[in-house]
């Protein structure tokens, strides 16, 4: 998509409050919910506040519906794949502390993981003695597929990545990675967060065994909710962390103490649910599959290209990879040349001008959505101190 196709398409900041007050550019952060999320949540208090859930109809089908959309996003099969975690942490921990593990298995990440995808994993070196491998960023800014498939041992059960990367904004091809590990018995777990809402994602085309993510970047939902995906063959090897209520078959018939897992990926949610966050998430994911996931990443990837022109213009150096469209992400990356000691004063100029990006990991981060538009883009740019 070029810059003219974007300004013949249709307008879709009547949908998010935040453009009328500022020019939002840091999804990669904490993103505004759209207009469609915060709507369901205020059914939700309305309902709650005045009939505390008599006729409200959350638990016998609105959540499972919630459900459905997630599955679709992410090329899930079902509902069946799909549990609601209230963040990224948690999804990863599950399979982290879940798996049966032996002595002398291994797990591979990279030295650029968000913490997220990097603390869960230490723990288990620190408390059960697995070995921790660990895949290094080259200097181009990528992790490359070959150097995650040399890693990969006998003795690998996981490998667990981001689809995007937080500070650089690569996105790695999952398919190779998922065929390495798969002939090694072992499993591939994802960290979604930077992707899921914004990048294609099709969990049974990639090989991806366990996905986590929460809503509140891409999908434009309210934070402390998210997804967790659990290949439906492999929910049963994977015991639940924290054992609830919930997770049990029949949990309903509150009196007959059965302790019986459900088989799914419902066992892994062990109580009560955050109705008022699932249903806002399934707002935000209904306005995403409306508008199209495909039709999503075309816009946000036009609008990066503005931004890398007039970057370049500017004297900035682009951090992020570029040359390869299957490689990049909602995510540019990008830098002063010689004093990288004055972006936090140019994150806060451009805050005062109206216009939030972010530092990230002593660089510049930028990262609109489909929602931005042209005019955004060129008010960024223009917004930057010439170098």
């Amino acid at each position: 998509m070029r810059e003219e196709q974007l300004l013949n398409e249709r307008d879709y900041t009547d949908g998010f409050p935040i453009a009328d007050r500022m020019i939002f550019l840091n999804h990669a952060a904490v993103a505004p919910i759209s207009g469609r999320s915060a709507e369901a949540m205020k059914e939700y208090a309305d309902q709650a506040a005045e009939a505390a859930y008599v006729g409200s109809g959350w638990y016998t089908g609105k959540i499972d519906a919630v459900r459905d959309l997630a599955a679709k996003v992410i090329g899930a099969k079902g509902r069946e794949e799909i549990a609601f975690i209230p963040n990224t942490t948690t999804g990863l921990a599950m399979v982290a502390n879940g798996l049966n593990w032996q002595a002398g298995d291994s797990v591979v990440i990279t030295d650029v993981e968000y913490p997220a995808n990097r603390y869960p994993w230490e723990n288990l070196a620190k408390t059960k003695g697995i070995k921790l491998i660990e895949v290094k960023q080259r200097d181009d800014a990528r992790i490359h597929i070959e150097d995650v498939v040399d890693a990969i041992e006998d003795g690998t059960r996981v490998v667990s990545l981001s689809h995007a990367q937080f500070a650089s904004g690569h996105r790695i091809d999952l398919k190779p990675i998922s065929e390495a590990i798969h002939a090694k018995g072992g499993y591939l777990c994802v960290d979604g967060i930077q992707s899921v809402g914004v990048l294609p994602v099709d969990v049974r085309a990639m090989g991806i065994d366990f996905l986590s993510a929460d809503g509140h970047k891409w999908m434009l939902a309210p934070e402390g909710l998210g997804i967790f995906y659990c290949k439906e063959e492999l929910a049963e090897k994977l015991y639940p962390t924290v054992v609830g209520w919930m997770n049990m078959v029949d949990a309903d018939n509150y009196g007959q103490y059965q302790f019986e897992l459900l088989k799914d990926a419902r066992r892994f949610e062990p109580g009560s649910s955050n109705v008022a966050g699932i249903l806002g998430l399934g707002g935000s994911l209904a306005l995403i599959m409306e508008v199209g996931i495909d039709e999503i990443w075309q816009r946000v990837d036009a609008l990066q290209a503005i931004a890398e022109k007039g970057l370049v213009e500017k004297g900035y150096r682009i951090f992020s990879p570029r040359e390869k469209q299957e490689e990049r992400s909602g995510i540019l990356i990008f830098e002063h040349p010689n004093k990288p000691e004055l972006h936090q004063k140019i994150v806060n100029e451009m805050e005062r001008s109206g216009v939030i990006i972010a530092l990230r990991e002593g660089r510049l981060r930028v990262s609109p959505h489909f929602y931005n538009t042209v005019g955004h883009m060129k008010k960024f740019v223009e917004a930057l101190p010439m170098i």
